[in-house]
């Protein structure tokens, strides 16, 4: 009987730990800005589950019956939260206000469960057992919880399975209650009934979670989705038009297979065609493998290290046929080595000196990502430059986010290199930027390699050229401690949407 009450403390503290990590991942996914979303989402949950706890006291009659029917709200709305979201984000314009409403709601309910627990186990146990048992199990729950979420729930079932898993043991923690509690409540059958109606209605959703994620992502995207996945790291999305192949991290569209070329022949070749003698290159990010297919381009080049966070974004565009013919089979080339680690910290850790590096990274939508853009990691990159080498950085739009692209070459200039800013256009995203950077000074290539679809040694040097509207403005180089770029950006893409 102990056991079995503590258990079910021990299920009860790890699902709503589970529904609140749910609630900040999606979140994060859909609107960006991780330290916001967590940090509002969990503000949010902590108070409510202060108010449930604050209304624990009004109840007095039939706990029992009260905490069954509170088990059955929590794992029925707690279940189907993340397909709640994902549908509020694809049809309404409210997401934010149904997800805190969610968030609110789950956390008042979560915030009812373990008083009114205490109260009916307090006839068993003195209360200072009752007390060290019940919150013993409950923090033994949420540490659970923290860690299978990141390991086991999010990269092998996802966001809406996992929650409707945790809903189903919510729910049967109410069932199991009716029997552990039943002389205590009056009409057993009818709460029974309610838990096994409540087990049929997400053991549903589970059958339907697949359709779920489809219903939600085809009103995202204006192309048929051929590919989604939740990894730890990020929402992985392929559409497919015609001929058109489009990759999303997190919502924010990464490449077009229509004029992917332009952006990638940019990245690499005004930097890389300027080092006739290059041997060694870096990429960190870039885990499409479309940056190094353009490398491999060079005979020269003997070894070409990838650096990519995600592992399930390197193994798709390593196996998948339509990705890995679009990138030339260049991820299982035999002078590339692929390496899954964050890129800042492989970079503290590792050695190596290069002649050419390339940062790849998606745009600095996140303080995560935007620890990638800062001067500390330039400094450190800059370390692994060999004497003449040239550091390349994707830097968003100059025209649409010009702060944000001005601020990314201040950033890279305070790190103690010579910048070359440079723009290209690519259809898909309008103009786009880059910034090169050196110990020593930079001329644009006279020479290029062959089979180039875009870059010509008559148009290389004019991408050095900004008109009027894309020129330098101030901005404060992005530090470790206070990423001024992640702010500049988002305002700044906001005021484009509007």
């Amino acid at each position: 009987m102990s056991i079995a009450l503590f258990l079910s403390v021990f299920l009860i503290a790890a699902c709503g730990l589970v529904y609140e990590l749910i609630a900040g991942t999606l979140a994060s996914y859909l609107l960006g800005d991780t330290v916001f979303q967590f940090s509002t989402i969990i503000g949010c949950y902590l108070f409510a589950m202060g108010i449930g706890s604050y209304l624990s006291r009004f109840l007095h009659r039939g706990l029992v019956a009260r905490f069954v029917s509170i088990e059955l709200m929590v794992g029925v709305i707690g279940g189907f939260s993340s397909s709640m979201l994902f549908l509020a984000f694809a049809y309404t314009e409210a997401f934010r206000f149904i997800l805190y409403l969610v968030v609110i709601l789950v956390g008042t309910l979560v915030g009812l469960e373990i008083p009114l627990l205490m109260r009916i186990l307090k006839e068993r146990f003195q209360f200072r057992e009752l007390v060290s048992h019940v919150l013993t199990f409950d923090y033994l729950g949420a540490l659970g919880a923290s860690l299978l979420f990141p390991i086991l729930l999010v990269p092998k079932l996802g966001l809406v399975r996992s929650a409707l898993v945790f809903g189903i043991f919510n729910v049967g923690v109410a069932l199991w209650s009716t029997y552990l509690f039943r002389e205590q409540i009056g009409h057993t059958h009818v709460l029974r009934a309610g838990s096994l109606a409540a087990l049929a209605l997400l053991a549903t959703g589970l059958v339907f979670a697949d359709r779920i994620s489809s219903a939600a992502d085809n009103s995202l995207y204006a192309d048929e989705v051929i590919f989604s996945r939740n990894t730890p790291y990020q929402r992985i999305v392929l559409t497919k038009w015609k001929d058109d192949l489009r990759l999303f991290l997190n919502s924010h569209l990464q490449f077009s297979s229509r004029d992917e070329y332009r952006y990638h022949e940019a990245l690499v070749h005004p930097g890389l065609a300027a080092l006739p003698g290059a041997h060694r290159v870096l990429v960190l990010g870039g885990g499409d493998g479309l940056a190094v297919r353009e490398i491999l381009k060079y005979p020269s080049v003997q070894n070409i290290t990838l650096v990519d966070l995600d592992p399930e974004m390197t193994h798709l565009f390593s196996t998948h046929p339509v990705m890995s013919a679009l990138n030339q089979h260049s991820l299982t080339a035999p002078r590339v080595h692929v390496i899954n680690a964050d890129a800042l910290r492989w970079l503290d850790t590792n050695t190596e000196q290069y002649d050419f590096i390339v940062a790849d990274f998606p745009d600095p939508t996140s303080y995560a990502l935007g620890k990638l853009f800062t001067t500390a990691f330039y400094r450190l990159a800059a370390k692994h430059l060999a004497s003449g080498g040239l550091i390349v950085v994707q830097s968003t739009s100059p025209l649409f986010a010009r702060q944000s692209y001005w601020c990314i070459v201040e950033s890279v200039k305070e790190a103690g290199l010579r910048v070359y800013p440079y723009h290209v256009y690519v259809p898909s995203f309008g103009e786009w930027g880059y910034v090169i950077g050196s110990f020593a000074p930079y001329e644009p290539p006279r020479q290029l390699p062959s089979g180039l679809r875009f870059l010509s040694t008559t148009n290389v040097a004019e991408l050095f050229i900004f008109p009027l509207d894309m020129q330098q403005v101030p901005a404060e180089p992005n530090r470790l401690n206070d990423q001024v770029l992640v702010r500049y950006y988002e305002q700044e893409w906001k005021d484009v949407a509007h």
